[in-house]
């Protein structure tokens, strides 16, 4: 995409997205919350930025299979679509599928 998208820190612990290998599909997150996610719990986890999405666009957020598979955690209203006309904070709504708690 060569339009840019305009980011906003709004927690000083915020990490900006960023591609992080030549042919990464994706950008990894990380949120500014932290806590355990209990089994078969499910909760927003803020990620302490806010963004500016050219019209016509949507950012879409996708669960890792990595995640999944080795720890049960997914994106539960995977995927989660982030509309054009959104200047809130951006949230991600993760689940733990596992049979343990696990710590995001």
């Amino acid at each position: 995409m060569d339009t840019p998208i305009k980011l906003k820190r709004l927690h000083p612990e915020a990490i900006v997205p960023a591609f992080k290998t030549a042919g990464a599909a994706c950008a990894d997150l990380y949120t500014v919350d932290q806590c355990y996610l209990k089994p078969d719990e499910h909760r927003a986890f803020s990620l302490g930025w806010a963004m500016e999405i050219p019209v016509g666009y949507e950012v879409v957020i996708r669960p890792r299979s990595g995640l999944a598979l080795k720890r049960g955690i997914t994106v539960l209203n995977s995927p989660g679509t982030i509309d054009s006309d959104y200047r809130g904070e951006v949230s991600v709504i993760l689940v733990n599928h596992s049979f343990e708690s696990r710590w995001i």
